[in-house]
């Protein structure tokens, strides 16, 4: 039998050979995932676990650039996971990655999970409250704190995390003094942010935060990063970051 389905598209991550199956309609990974796969640090033989994951687009991005010994994502919509594991196997990296179809504010089920160096998430951006949901949607579930709020994702990190581990976040420059008020007060301290502007001369619109379990108060803010050029195409970091592991 076929791993990929008729409603299905096989899209190559140019990363090793990798590849990751997506529906043809509906959620789709984007520059958010690139981003924040690429903003993540992580080290030769490290453990990873991505909340949120998805179909599990980083994950792969991981597997595929770094040599981290294993990486599990964590899912909540059945569906997803299914789909992210055959991804696994069509790539046949059963032995570096894994997924969970779990809920991250099941703290026995977190707790009961090997602890990590590092820990990636792209959560819901929006609240709950802000306009029309359909609850049934699975990409409202994407985008909307339906299933977890910042502040669940966050408690989760803090469960997941060895001392000292460092967590890697995207979200939005409007929810940024909710990420670090949240971080400080479950004592994962907040030490790099870079925001992401569309083009220069705009406001930025994704901010990338790297935080540590039990670090030290030191902040370093990194030089923006513009995704777009003048003339609409990608600037030379952005494509560095989709081709330098061709």
């Amino acid at each position: 039998m076929s791993l990929i389905r008729i409603d299905e598209t096989l899209d190559d991550l140019g990363i090793r050979g990798i590849h990751v199956i997506q529906k043809r309609e509906g959620f789709r990974f984007g520059v958010d995932a690139v981003l924040l796969a690429n903003f993540a640090k992580v080290k030769n033989n490290s453990s990873v676990i991505d909340l949120c994951t998805g179909t599990g687009i980083v994950p792969f991005i991981l597997a595929g650039k770094t040599n981290a010994k294993n990486i599990t994502g964590i899912e909540i919509q059945e569906e997803f996971v299914e789909m992210a594991e055959r991804s696994v196997e069509f790539n046949k990296l059963e032995e570096r990655v894994n997924f969970i179809n779990g809920d991250l504010k099941n703290l026995a089920l977190l707790k009961k999970l090997p602890k990590v160096e590092v820990l990636t998430v792209n959560p819901p951006y929006k609240l709950q409250n802000s306009g029309i949901i359909n609850l049934n949607d699975k990409n409202a579930i994407a985008r909307h704190e339906i299933c977890c709020t910042l502040e669940d994702v966050i408690i989760a990190s803090r469960i997941l995390l060895k001392d000292n581990g460092r967590m890697y976040m995207v979200h939005r420059p409007d929810r940024l003094v909710d990420i670090v008020t949240l971080m400080r007060k479950h004592k994962i301290e907040p030490k790099r942010i870079r925001m992401v502007h569309p083009s220069a001369g705009k406001a930025p619109n994704i901010v990338l935060v790297e935080g540590q379990r039990d670090g030290g108060a030191f902040l370093k803010w990194d030089d923006p990063l513009y995704v777009h050029t003048e003339d609409g195409g990608y600037t030379d970091e952005i494509i560095s970051m989709y081709n330098s592991h061709k």
